[in-house]
């Protein structure tokens, strides 16, 4: 096997049949669409109608295969984690985006969106960012490209991931707080909205999660593929067989999760699991598990599940991980969860810092706390021996050190 970066479905081929694709307005199942003010409607629409055009141009995926590659330093690495496996009496592979340049999978998605936007004739980026990985990527690529990055972030995550928010600022970003609500990566959002909307012509708006107006989540997904598209055939070099018996995932948004599910969710035989931020516990009130608190509404620009009030007010999240701590979950996740093809778990901060520490000391791998959630349910989710697990390892630790130092009092 070739194991250099290849892009066929995602950016090319039409895209797979079934109950998980997208239509052509924007929805999987009922949940997706462009719920957009009317001032936003020519910058989403240009993206709509040319997102699907401009992906299946060969010099487009040529470009962005190169710099998947050579950038990048795709394809991540399938690890097979032989004292986590030993423990849990399973087969434990680790999908390896912790080793991407930038130190998560964000990468995959901005380096696809900044060729798109060069290609629309966008001249300025913003975008959003919670645990600051995607404000990272996005100031990366920005910075390749020499064109201006606004990232917004919560006052609150600029505290908790300092680290993050000084590599912006040394790759030439500009960093905006956001100080209303809970001044989290759902405030960011908004404020970030607010800026396209006021500056239509020259900016492209890169979306960092598997949420948002279509073509968002699609887009995101497509980009993000290239995950499940390298563990395909990476498990068959391994294996002998292309597909795992579970695959799993964190999930806050959700474009980590959308890439390693891509290519398995119409094989039935593979099991989809999703982890979400139990925060404090689900009952606690200072959650971010959407698909057990959740209820059908509209956040961002489409519709999906989403922690509200009765009377439909956004709940506040809560997570110790700033890139699970948001309300709502992607449309396509939202779909995977109300068909059953999903199996969703809720992890709290306590099994999650556990899960972390544990990686660390029986791998030398320090994980990200978002990617500490998946790691989580080996304690509760009993597999069999037989059993090939993937976990996507979505990022590295380096920006929650101090987050764990204060934890574990180390």
């Amino acid at each position: 096997m070739n194991t250099t970066t290849k892009t066929q479905l995602p950016l090319g081929g039409k895209p797979q049949k079934g109950l998980y694709e997208v239509t052509k307005k924007g929805y999987y199942g009922e949940f997706g669409g462009a719920y957009i003010p009317e001032m936003l409607y020519p910058n989403v629409e240009e993206l709509r109608q040319n997102y699907l055009e401009i992906m299946a141009d060969s010099s487009f995926k040529k470009e962005f295969d190169q710099l998947l590659k050579d950038y990048v330093g795709r394809p991540s690495p399938l690890y097979f984690a032989e004292r986590l496996s030993q423990k849990y009496n399973t087969k434990i592979y680790l999908k390896r985006e912790d080793l991407n340049h930038t130190g998560a999978h964000k990468v995959n998605n901005t380096i696809g969106q900044i060729l798109m936007a060069k290609r629309l004739g966008k001249t300025r980026i913003i975008a959003e960012t919670g645990a600051g990985q995607h404000g990272v990527a996005t100031a990366t690529v920005c910075a390749l490209m020499g064109i201006q990055c606004v990232v917004y972030m919560g006052e609150i995550d600029i505290a908790r991931q300092a680290p993050n928010v000084a590599r912006m600022k040394m790759l030439g970003a500009e960093v905006r707080p956001a100080l209303s609500g809970s001044r989290t990566l759902k405030d960011a959002t908004n404020e970030a909205i607010r800026d396209w909307i006021n500056n239509p012509v020259d900016t492209h708006y890169i979306i960092g999660s598997a949420i948002g107006p279509h073509p968002y989540p699609d887009l995101v997904t497509r980009f993000q593929s290239i995950i499940s598209e390298e563990i395909k055939w990476q498990l068959q070099e391994k294996e002998g067989r292309k597909n795992p018996d579970f695959v799993v995932a964190c999930v806050g948004g959700g474009s980590n999760a959308a890439g390693s599910y891509y290519h398995f969710l119409h094989e039935k035989e593979v099991g989809i699991i999703a982890v979400e931020a139990a925060g404090k516990g689900i009952d606690s009130g200072e959650s971010a598990a959407t698909s057990a608190l959740g209820k059908v509404g509209i956040i961002h620009g489409c519709k999906t599940l989403l922690m509200q009030t009765d009377d439909g007010q956004i709940t506040e999240p809560y997570s110790i991980s700033a890139g699970l701590d948001y309300p709502g979950v992607g449309p396509m996740h939202a779909q995977l969860y109300q068909s059953g093809r999903a199996e969703f778990i809720s992890i709290t901060d306590e099994e999650a810092m556990q899960a972390g520490m544990l990686l660390s000391k029986l791998e030398g791998i320090i994980p990200a706390i978002e990617s500490s959630h998946a790691f989580a349910i080996f304690e509760s989710h009993k597999f069999n021996p037989d059993d090939v697990v993937v976990v996507t390892l979505s990022g590295r630790g380096d920006k929650d050190l101090q987050t764990y130092i204060d934890y574990f009092k180390l």
